[in-house]
């Protein structure tokens, strides 16, 4: 693990920008940039649209190390070019962005009130990629959409296998169990779900530490606990929906979390934009949810 990289996750005054839209999320992101699903007739073009619009965002001046600190990238993005450099490369050697990978096959059939991850058999192959790649951490989502302790149990052992098995390639899992924030008993998830996260670390080597992503808690400090626990390297938020404004109150009033957000970044950004437009739009954007993010 590279040491700069573990210490500017580990202290680094900033967020996490997560760039790692998928298949399923991809049409809607494009749609809100500003581009219809008759612009492109198969995924490869689909796929080429989503690369210049995330290329757009890692090249601006605004997209630095000084206030994004990480980025997470799809598989996709990663095995793709940035100015001639591989994605990951780029990040760190020109902005100083520390580079983390989704991992996740996206999400199974709902059970027990959550969706887990779909089977990845290929993990080993793909970790392996992303050290050769250059990148530092992964990124595995599930979603938790009702209080229901064993499916809530079933998610978060999900989670520590699949990051045990990311932490035997030397790389940081950002372990995300998503609450969903439309739960109908979204506190009552959030208790179970922070009792078997801190359960979940005692089977975590000394020695070894995990990050978290988590839904923005709804009563605030709430992932405390987590946020100062020593085999914990660090607590990001995910905007889950939330509009950026609305994220942004909620993040700045837990303090030692900070965000992660993929929509709320790019929100108000579109490919019709001229350069300045473009780059003053983000710049604005990055500087609220830094703000949020260093409370």
């Amino acid at each position: 693990m590279n040491a700069d990289q573990a210490a500017q996750m580990t202290s680094g005054k900033g967020f996490i920008a997560a760039l790692d839209q998928s298949g399923g999320s991809t049409p809607k992101a494009l749609k809100l940039y500003g581009i219809d699903e008759s612009a492109y007739s198969n995924d490869e073009e689909m796929f080429d649209l989503v690369h210049e619009m995330r290329c757009r965002i890692m090249t601006s001046p605004a997209f630095t190390g000084e206030r994004v600190i990480a980025a997470i990238l799809f598989e996709m993005t990663m095995d793709r070019q940035v100015e001639g450099k591989d994605t990951a490369d780029y990040l760190w050697e020109d902005k100083h962005v520390v580079p983390f990978l989704k991992i996740d096959k996206g999400l199974a059939e709902e059970a027990d009130g959550v969706q887990l991850m779909k089977p990845m058999p290929d993990l080993d192959a793909l970790l392996a990629r992303g050290v050769a790649k250059g990148i530092f951490g992964t990124k595995e989502r599930s979603v938790i959409n009702a209080a229901n302790a064993a499916g809530i149990q079933a998610a978060v052992d999900q989670q520590f296998e699949v990051g045990r098995q990311v932490l035997s390639h030397g790389l940081m899992p950002i372990i995300e169990p998503e609450v969903n924030i439309k739960a109908a008993d979204k506190q009552e998830c959030e208790d179970l779900l922070k009792a078997a996260l801190l359960a979940g670390l005692d089977g975590v080597a000394d020695g070894q530490q995990v990050m978290f992503k988590l839904t923005l808690p709804s009563t605030d400090d709430f992932y405390a606990e987590l946020i100062a626990h020593p085999k914990v390297m660090r607590v990001v938020a995910l905007s889950g929906g939330y509009s950026r404004e609305e994220a942004n109150e909620m993040l700045a009033r837990n303090p030692g979390m900070i965000a992660s957000f993929s929509r709320a970044l790019s929100e108000g950004l579109t490919a019709q934009m001229s350069d300045e437009e473009f780059n003053t739009t983000l710049d604005a954007s990055i500087q609220a949810i830094y703000d949020a993010s260093i409370t």
